[in-house]
């Protein structure tokens, strides 16, 4: 009799594997922090019950992640990885429990094979733990629509709530759920387990009421800009534009589940269509809903890539329940999709072990890839030099953008808090904080570091110029783009601009 394989073993083996490749990226010397990265960052620096544009859940992991390994790459993104591993093991329980082990084992291979689990469980955003805690959630949500048990929901409750304190996007399981429930004519039978798990999951959003009750729901504000509800003038409606927004969101996501799989996607889609199974519906609705949710907000705004895969999670399980029952034809598409999938960007993550990533079409790719992950590490050496040559240890670092501030206060061997001098942006967290102000009429010397800039400008007034320079940045001995770097003394007039956009 022939053993049956260890799709278990087969999972931890892949997974393994993948968080070792990981961990070889962050340690790649010529990379950086995503900007995004730093600024959580940062934010882990000042801990407060909420902040200007998420919620606190990715500062606490951040604060716990670097106390345990240091304020280091790896400190930040290994929460990342965990996240990620956490994403393939929950959607690995979920089709083993609906299906087999088999279906279970590729649906984590299909879901490890998406750019957007890639993008999610290598760089530590709002979008790591998000994806996660939605995965846990509907699984646990799941279990509980099966059997009616409390404990079910109240887990799921519980994993909603996590996943409501990482981003507020997650409040979309309450109409998923009620959808679901009210399709498979539950919802009698379910509807005090459903509100049990509405009311747990709420206790998530008591850190975002707290701060935007003392922060005149500037949270809110915030998002209703975002989505073309909210501050500065108001526009007529452009269908060119609109539709143009709209194609370009389409095409994002088509790539956020991989080319190489949308001939699984198309044919797992067929087959809920055709069906209409009560478990095939549950696990596409999901992905729908968030879909069509953010496709009707491009109409109006700019759509990011990233701002409804967290509930994609879910297709790798239907795709994978309906390949395995496929002809081996099919199964070789499969695994020719999940090979490329993985393939790809393994090659560009990890060092170069060979002559490819020296091929100038490659390097040029590489370099555009990376571009804003580059250079900061560098640039702060370079303070780090000059501070020391002009005897300025405890001057100021300044710019105009968070994501330089974020950036230069995680590299600078203290840790500063760096300061952003708003010269024409959106609010942001620095807004909120105690800026440069405190520095007018006192004779202290600040450091001005911009990509874009080649002074202050109008916006603060100093009394000298004491030093200044061009810093050119590489990224593996090819010019990337260069750096301003100015010595100012004593503070004598400060005039942010004042912005109306949140």
């Amino acid at each position: 009799m022939q053993k049956s394989p260890n799709y278990s073993l087969y999972f931890w083996l892949v997974s393994c594997g993948l968080i070792f490749a990981k961990v070889l990226f962050t340690q790649r010397p010529e990379i950086d922090l995503f900007t995004e990265e730093a600024q959580y960052w940062l934010w882990s620096q000042n801990m407060a019950w909420h902040y200007y544009s998420k919620p606190p859940l990715v500062a606490v992991l951040n604060y716990i992640s670097t106390a345990i390994l240091g304020n280091t790459e790896l400190g930040v993104r290994i929460n990342a990885i965990f996240c990620g591993v956490g994403m393939s093991w929950v959607i690995f329980l979920f089709g083993r429990h609906l299906y087999s082990s088999k279906v279970g084992f590729w649906a984590a291979m299909i879901l490890q094979a998406m750019p957007m689990w890639w993008l999610a469980s290598i760089f530590h955003m709002t979008d790591s733990s998000l994806t996660f805690f939605w995965g846990l959630s509907i699984y646990l949500a799941y279990r509980g629509t099966e059997d009616g048990r409390k404990f079910w929901w109240v887990w799921a409750g519980v994993a909603a709530a996590f996943g409501l304190m990482a981003k507020i996007v997650m409040i979309l399981i309450f109409p998923f759920l009620l959808l679901y429930l009210i399709y498979t004519k539950n919802w009698k039978t379910q509807s005090k387990n459903f509100i049990l798990f509405v009311g747990i999951t709420l206790l998530g959003f008591i850190p975002a009421l707290i701060w935007n009750w003392q922060n005149d729901f500037d949270t809110f504000k915030h998002l209703a800009a975002l989505s073309g509800g909210g501050g500065g003038e108001s526009k007529s409606f452009d269908v060119g534009k609109s539709f143009g927004q709209f194609f370009e969101y389409l095409g994002g996501q088509l790539a956020m589940i991989s080319v190489f799989l949308l001939p699984l996607f198309v044919g797992a889609f067929r087959k809920v269509i055709q069906s209409q199974d009560r478990v095939k519906v549950y696990l596409l609705l999901p992905a729908i809903m968030s879909w069509a949710a953010f496709a009707a907000l491009s109409f109006l705004t700019s759509i990011e890539v990233n701002w409804p895969v967290f509930a994609y999670g879910s297709l790798a399980i239907l795709m994978a329940a309906w390949v395995c029952e496929q002809s081996m034809t099919w199964q070789k598409i499969r695994n020719w999709g999940v090979g490329l999938s993985i393939g790809l960007p393994l090659f560009f993550l990890l060092p170069d072990f060979t002559f490819l990533k020296s091929i100038s079409p490659i390097k040029k790719a590489e370099k555009s890839a990376f571009r804003r992950m580059a250079g900061y590490e560098p640039l702060a050496d370079r303070l780090v030099a000059l501070r020391d040559s002009l005897g300025i240890e405890d001057a100021y670092i300044f710019s105009e953008t968070y994501h330089m501030a974020s950036e230069l206060s995680f590299y600078l061997p203290d840790h500063p808090q760096t300061y952003m001098l708003n010269m024409g942006a959106r609010k942001n967290q620095f807004d909120l904080w105690p800026g440069m102000e405190q520095f007018v009429g006192k004779d202290e010397f600040g450091i001005f570091v911009s990509w874009n800039f080649d002074s202050p400008g109008e916006f603060a007034d100093f009394k000298e110029l004491i030093y200044e320079e061009e810093l050119p940045i590489t990224f593996r001995d090819e010019p990337l783009r260069v750096a301003k770097i100015q010595v100012w003394r004593k503070l004598v007039s400060f005039n942010p601009y004042l912005p109306e956009t949140y």
